[in-house]
């Protein structure tokens, strides 16, 4: 990836597009420090606190409460030994809200990182070591911990939603566990309802990544991959989700179905064995945010989200287009045009994420935009209107380019 994507990388570090000095406004505006010049205040699209929960109240306020009712940011422990209570209070409160059982770290990448030994030992699966298959699409968060799930169980990689493959995995082997997302980061979804399917006539093992969903999927912020599925999540199913997004907080969660199985993740998980717990900042935050997913304010906030989506959807066609993850790829072509086309609408005010090699095929650069709630839909009109003139000015050619 860095002999592909470093050059396009490099030119938008050059034209200020990436790695600027800037600090956090009221709302979703953001202020760039611009050194000798004054400074510049933009509208944010690259944050992803969907539903603007990082700077509610009650969020705010939890976090410094936590502080200040214990003191140390972080205790510097290991779990094993010390049962922190805003921490366990946390869980059980999650444990409640979401119908599992829940155990925090400090982000989704330790998440998994917790349950990849644990599911390739075959503890979860009877015993039997698994083959375990990767969707090809999978998240980052995911793939990263391939080799070493191969060094204790055979490793597979299917092609992005190819459950025929899947299923003559599971015919021919006594124990598979699927790795995949419930909402790709590319765009699609994973096909939940078949896969319970394949798991209720083959015991079929579901690892479930949610790095998008908590907070804006659910009725009570549940997320996409967890609403699938009965009042009881299982045996047969794990999902680990951030709360750095949508949530407001920070932090990573996986969510078990059993107690036997809760057990045996806090016995073993290697992140519970080092300092790795999430601070008490972060802690305060998510139960701060707690309180909101029990109340009508998420359903309010989540239907503002998706008006906002529609908003975009009816002014640039992209393919994500109706779609209910608010990540939109505008895909240029020539990358030399992308950064042109975001440095351009940095001018008129707003800043958003220019993609390059992996996400888009190589050579081929675009912009990325994340709606929230929060954005006004006068915001959102003038991006689109920006949108479709910098098209015109950098290309020559109108949108969508064909």
């Amino acid at each position: 990836m860095p002999g592909h994507g470093m050059q396009s990388f490099d030119a938008a570090h050059t034209t200020d597009l990436i790695a600027v000095d800037g600090r956090y406004a009221t709302t979703r505006p953001i202020t760039f420090d611009r050194g000798s010049h004054a400074p510049q205040q933009v509208i944010d699209f690259v944050r992803r606190s969907y539903l603007g929960l990082d700077r509610h109240p009650l969020v705010v306020a939890g976090a410094i409460d936590a502080i200040e009712a214990q003191k140390p940011l972080h205790g510097s422990s290991d779990r094993q030994h010390v049962h922190l209570d805003l921490l366990e209070q946390l869980e059980d409160t999650l444990s409640q809200t979401f119908c599992a059982h829940a155990i925090l770290s400090s982000s989704l990448l330790l998440a998994n990182l917790g349950a990849m030994r644990i599911l390739a030992s075959g503890r979860l699966t009877g015993g039997r070591r698994p083959v375990v298959v990767f969707d090809c699409s999978a998240h980052g968060s995911l793939v990263c911990y391939r080799p070493m799930i191969a060094d204790e169980a055979r490793v597979e990689t299917i092609v992005h939603n190819d459950l025929d493959a899947l299923e003559r995995l599971c015919r021919e082997n006594p124990s598979v566990a699927y790795l995949c997302d419930d909402i790709y980061s590319q765009g699609g979804y994973s096909r939940l309802a078949e896969l319970r399917r394949l798991q209720e006539r083959y015991g079929l093992f579901l690892h479930i990544n949610d790095a998008h969903g908590i907070s804006i999927f659910g009725r009570k912020g549940e997320g996409l991959a967890r609403s699938q599925f009965p009042q009881v999540l299982g045996h047969r199913t794990s999902i680990a989700a951030s709360l750095s997004e949508g949530f407001g907080a920070h932090g990573g969660l996986l969510m078990v179905g059993t107690s036997e199985q809760e057990v045996l993740f806090r016995r073993f998980l290697t992140i519970d064995g080092l300092s790795e717990c999430p601070d008490l900042a972060a802690v305060g935050a998510a139960l701060g945010s707690c309180k909101i997913h029990i109340s009508a304010e998420l359903s309010e906030r989540q239907q503002r989200l998706a008006q906002r989506i529609d908003l975009f959807d009816r002014r640039l066609d992209t393919a994500e287009r109706g779609k209910l993850l608010p990540i939109r790829t505008i895909t240029i072509g020539e990358k030399e045009n992308a950064i042109g086309i975001a440095r351009r609408l940095l001018d008129s005010g707003f800043y958003t994420s220019e993609t390059f090699f992996p996400r888009l095929k190589n050579g081929t650069g675009g912009i990325r935009v994340f709606i929230t709630s929060e954005h006004d839909a006068s915001d959102i009109e003038r991006l689109c209107d920006s949108i479709l003139e910098a098209v015109v000015e950098i290309t020559g050619k109108p949108y969508p380019l064909r």
